[in-house]
């Protein structure tokens, strides 16, 4: 501007609201914070969802001793942040509060998430999870999902988790057929059914069932059902591995859940004990 239109300095400056000083020195930005700013970049292309906040707990095994507000300067230096999704006003109810979980396999939450192809077919997905460690414990993805079909993915998680001692769900009519109360029956498993049109009821896993939708089927376009399964399961071991929760101490699920298995809590079921 000075040499194209013949101006001052002193005069440029104040046309483009910047101090004499800061033009005649201007900042250094040293390597380690280029590294550290394209790392965050990095990350926020990847994980397109996920705030400062998470990106900073993703940073801190690579960058030891970051503070969380330098973090946010680079982010926001970077013109990046996450598109606010808006909210569904819904009717307003009561309240009723969660029991707070103290172990593992204490309640297991489940309910369902739809989804669409890219040709317009339907999908259900059954979500459960760990009420105390945030677990995903599993989430099946089929066309159509029947009360022993929700048997058989619980007898197969308990291969390697064990039984719970509670499950959570609605009055669907997955939950409330024969087969499933037969199932809950014969393993001793107690069953909670939340009252109809209280989903808060179900709490723990309607939050899971968020995170779900936002990070993973509203990132995707599913073109068939194996390509759908993939995906969810890529992002299922990346929740329970890799994302740090915020009501876990900013640890994964599986993390959180390994400090705090006993030798005191139920084995697994053997192959021989399921039906």
């Amino acid at each position: 501007m000075i040499a194209q239109h013949h101006l001052s300095e002193r005069r440029a400056c104040r046309l483009v609201g910047l101090s004499r000083d800061s033009y005649r020195n201007p900042p250094v930005v040293d390597e380690a914070t280029q590294q550290l700013s394209a790392k965050i970049v990095e990350i926020a292309q990847v994980r397109r969802r996920f705030g400062y906040r998470r990106i900073h707990d993703l940073l801190r095994p690579q960058f030891p001793g970051v503070n969380h507000k330098r973090v946010y300067r680079l982010y926001s230096q970077s013109q990046l942040a996450v598109r606010k999704r808006k909210k569904i006003r819904r009717a307003a109810s009561e309240r009723v509060p969660l029991t707070v979980p103290t172990r593992v396999n204490e309640v297991w939450s489940m309910d369902f998430v739809s989804d669409s192809l890219a040709n317009g077919r339907r999908i259900k997905c059954l979500t459960v999870a760990d009420d105390f460690t945030h677990e995903c414990v599993d989430i099946a993805v089929d066309y159509g999902i029947s009360g022993q079909y929700v048997t058989r993915l619980l007898d197969r998680a308990a291969i390697f988790r064990g039984y719970p001692a509670a499950v959570r769900t609605d009055n669907g009519p997955e939950f409330t057929c024969r087969a499933f109360i037969a199932w809950a029956q014969a393993h001793d498993v107690r069953h909670i059914l939340i009252q109809p049109g209280r989903p808060m009821q179900n709490g723990y896993i309607e939050s899971f069932n968020g995170k779900f939708r936002d990070e993973c089927l509203n990132e995707h376009w599913f073109q068939t059902l194996p390509q759908a399964r993939s995906e969810i399961a890529i992002w299922r071991q990346d929740y329970n591995e890799v994302r740090p929760h915020s009501s876990l101490g900013r640890i994964p699920p599986a993390e959180f859940a390994q400090r705090h298995r006993t030798k005191n809590q139920a084995p697994p079921a053997t192959r021989n004990e399921i039906k």
